[in-house]
């Protein structure tokens, strides 16, 4: 009996492809190129704004100031002319400038291709007090930051140790911050005897016995309708039991 014949085997032909397998895709290089060549580009910007003079302080402006001259915030900056922008540090600029003492706070933003722009906000006065030295002029936060004529409408601040870090002053400065905004103009002194004795001297002389600072919500709320009766004295130093003499 005769073996049939055994059948041949497929080879495979071409470059490695097995027999029915689906021919892979030809391999898309653009998007690593695209990569490479942004990565090129960023460096290459990075170091004309580091290195060259295109895009440098050329010019610098000052807002908000009023009692501070832009001549002195300029020297406090000391930003030089033609230093690249991206050379300047913006945050030991804003300090220098906030070392002034009429500064409250500041801000310091590089704006291109040229410019530097210096934000100032000013402080404002609370109150001031008298010294040996002249009068100084106190913000709401307790910085005593001038010797000068205090302006129009600031009271006058009357605690044995005007400072910040004095309880009395901290309180009486909290009790102009409570006051109802259209009692605060009448307000020409505020003193503090004590942490329990705050007093307010109004324009007209009528007197405000606030007490201590506490309850000043509650303190504020009935001080204007009780200073609509006839009296001198308005003691709201127990505010559920307001007295008018």
């Amino acid at each position: 009996m005769s073996r049939g014949r055994r059948p041949e085997r497929t080879r495979s032909t071409g470059t490695g492809v097995r027999s029915g397998s689906a021919p892979r895709p030809p391999r898309n290089r653009k998007p690593l190129f695209l990569t490479v060549a942004a990565v090129a580009v960023i460096v290459a910007l990075t170091a004309v704004a580091w290195f060259t003079p295109l895009l440098s302080a050329r010019a610098v402006t000052v807002v908000g100031n009023a009692g501070v001259p832009s001549e002195e915030i300029l020297a406090a900056l000391d930003v030089p002319t033609g230093q690249p922008l991206l050379r300047v540090d913006t945050g030991a600029a804003a300090a220098r400038v906030a070392s002034i003492a009429k500064v409250d706070h500041v801000r310091v933003e590089r704006k291109y291709p040229s410019t530097i722009r210096v934000t100032v906000v000013e402080r404002a006065p609370a109150v001031f007090y008298d010294a040996p030295e002249g009068t100084h002029l106190m913000d709401a936060s307790g910085v005593a930051y001038a010797i000068e004529p205090p302006p129009p409408g600031v009271p006058r601040l009357a605690v044995a140790d005007p400072s910040r870090d004095d309880a009395a002053t901290e309180d009486a400065l909290a009790t102009l911050a409570a006051l109802p905004p259209v009692l605060r103009p009448q307000v020409t002194e505020v003193s503090a005897a004590s942490l329990s004795d705050i007093r307010l001297t109004l324009a007209d002389g009528r007197q405000v016995l606030w007490g201590s600072v506490d309850e000043s919500e509650h303190k504020a709320a009935i001080v204007g309708p009780l200073l609509g009766q006839p009296g001198q004295v308005f003691d709201v130093s127990s505010p559920d039991l307001p007295t008018v003499r």
